[in-house]
């Protein structure tokens, strides 16, 4: 692996970074321990890390430069509920209540929604939504 002099300067920048992610600075002392030489099995034992791991960075820079070092987009687990229940929650949330009650319990929410919506939910699930 070659680096030219400007991707080394910014590697060591990084890997000798106070401020930097932890996981940052070892991606970029693989890089580094790579570009000198060094084989997958010694970078993991100086850095004390599985050589999967060395040969997944070592990969992943070799195929997208420094923005490989960087995390990858995560998707993460889809919303319970869509917009159309959030936007109930809310708008039950800040109307008047029905009858004589003079404010709203997360259970009468859930309640009002489940009626208007036909989504059942519950009165903990009503609080986060109203937490955000």
């Amino acid at each position: 692996m070659r680096l030219n002099e400007a991707t080394r300067a910014v590697l060591q920048q990084l890997a000798s970074s106070a401020k930097a992610q932890v996981r940052q600075v070892l991606r970029a002392r693989i890089v580094l321990a790579a570009a000198d030489g060094d084989s997958n099995g010694s970078i993991a034992r100086q850095l004390a890390v599985s050589v999967n791991t060395v040969r997944q960075w070592r990969g992943r820079y070799a195929q997208h430069g420094l923005e490989g070092l960087k995390d990858a987009a995560r998707t993460g687990r889809p919303r319970r509920y869509g917009d159309l229940v959030r936007v109930a929650v809310v708008a039950a949330a800040t109307s008047m209540p029905p009858g004589p009650q003079a404010t709203w319990t997360h259970t009468a929410i859930a309640a009002q929604v489940a009626a208007d919506v036909t989504a059942p939910i519950s009165a903990s699930q009503v609080g986060r939504i109203l937490v955000f």
